[in-house]
């Protein structure tokens, strides 16, 4: 296999288990933050704000994936 090829594999290797973790965890949240809702209407606004924070925060570990993915792929 030569080079180039390699790249690509380790950059789809990567992104995708990259991309995994902050998938996943945007779904738990989201789910949870939902159920939250459901049984407390009254703190929605409290809920969907430190709901929307940590999504911001777990698709920053999806951007440095993505950020390792083109180190990987340009150096």
């Amino acid at each position: 296999m030569d080079t180039q090829g390699l790249q690509y594999l380790a950059m789809a290797i990567a992104m995708g288990l990259g991309a995994l973790g902050p998938g996943l965890g945007i779904g738990i949240l989201a789910g949870k933050a939902l159920e939250a809702i459901g049984r407390n209407p009254e703190a929605t606004s409290k809920i969907q704000t430190v709901m929307i924070l940590a999504i911001v925060f777990a698709e920053a570990i999806a951007i440095y994936s993505l950020v390792i993915a083109l180190i990987i792929r340009f150096v």
